[in-house]
């Protein structure tokens, strides 16, 4: 089993639910990790394979996993310094892809 690179300890109670444990294996996923000053803390998932991506934080519950479509996500309410970051890890993990998705109807584009 490979070695461990990054592990990142839970700031929120236990009624914000168990917070998720992700393995990139096989090497697929791109991660990325926030944490602000106040402990808030969003892990963002972007599957290179099926294009996907998901955003888990908690403050809104761990264990909800919200779709991100074009570095946005419907029915939730991020702060300025969160958009920013999951912005950019979209545009760092979509970087010179064919193809995007369109979040209004969901139909990828090339």
């Amino acid at each position: 089993m490979p070695e461990l690179i990054l592990t990142i300890d839970n700031h929120h109670t236990p009624d914000c639910g168990k917070p998720p444990t992700i393995r990139d294996e096989p090497a697929s996923l791109y991660l990325g990790y926030f944490a602000n000053r106040y402990g808030e803390q969003w892990i963002f998932v972007f599957n290179y394979q099926t294009r996907e991506a998901s955003l888990q934080g908690g403050d809104a519950g761990w264990e909800r996993v919200y779709e991100v479509r074009n570095g946005r996500v419907e029915d939730l309410i991020l702060n300025q310094e969160e958009l920013a970051w999951l912005q950019a890890c979209w545009k760092a993990a979509t970087f010179g892809l064919a193809e995007t998705v369109d979040p209004p109807s969901g139909e990828r584009k090339p």
